[in-house]
């Protein structure tokens, strides 16, 4: 640990649209053609503001587009590709401060693991839910059991951390938001895609990674 102490002893981020600049299933989604993009992309983006539960489009995306392992290999490197500036920095710095990183994320853990180890995290920081494969790589389903595939569900999963606090919460979503209340501030990250739903009710506004920086450590 170095310099004065973080004003937050855990910092949780979402990974898409936060930490890069994608919605990973939507991204896959794409590759299906761009009819199914654009259904993927409005459902998420409707999730994201409020207008639809979580839990009523997520597992009904992934039926259509049915991601497999070539799919997530290509997610994988395409978060990497797409990492907000500065994301990597701020993640170091904010570590060697004492402030502990964890990922928390209703998006596809198998394609955020690279993108974890690439912010040097390990993969115990990383929760999201999980795409279950056949042995010929094809999709076999989803971990439904995982509350990141509901609109609450970041709320139970941050509470099940028993994380140090206070506790920073940053992210783009109305699921983000819902963490609030299991938090001591929200950050509502706009360096993507701003949703004024969000920003209405979050504590603060951060456009970059080098803001959240200097909010964290002063």
């Amino acid at each position: 640990m170095t310099g004065r102490p973080p004003a937050f002893a855990t910092v949780v981020l979402d990974v898409d649209s936060t930490v890069s600049g994608i919605e990973g299933i939507d991204w896959i989604a794409e590759r299906r053609g761009p009819e199914m993009g654009r259904r993927s992309a409005e459902l998420t983006d409707r999730a994201m503001r409020g207008e639809l539960p979580l839990e009523q489009v997520y597992g009904a995306r992934l039926a259509q587009i049915r991601p497999g392992r070539d799919d997530l290999e290509a997610l994988a490197r395409a978060y990497i590709d797409r990492i907000a500036p500065d994301c990597v920095e701020t993640v170091a710095k904010l570590r060697r401060s004492g402030a502990q990183i964890v990922l928390v994320s209703g998006g596809l853990r198998n394609a955020i693991l690279p993108l974890t180890e690439h912010l040097g995290l390990g993969a115990s920081d990383l929760h999201a839910v999980h795409i279950e494969l056949d042995a010929s790589g094809a999709y076999a389903g989803f971990d439904e059991a995982s509350p990141l595939s509901t609109s609450g569900g970041k709320s139970v999963v941050i509470t099940s951390l028993s994380a140090a606090r206070p506790i920073l919460m940053v992210g783009d979503g109305i699921t983000d938001l819902a963490a609030k209340s299991v938090v001591d501030r929200f950050a509502a990250f706009t360096g993507f895609v701003r949703r004024e739903s969000v920003v209405r009710e979050a504590d603060l506004e951060i456009a970059s990674f080098a803001e959240l920086t200097a909010f964290v450590l002063g």
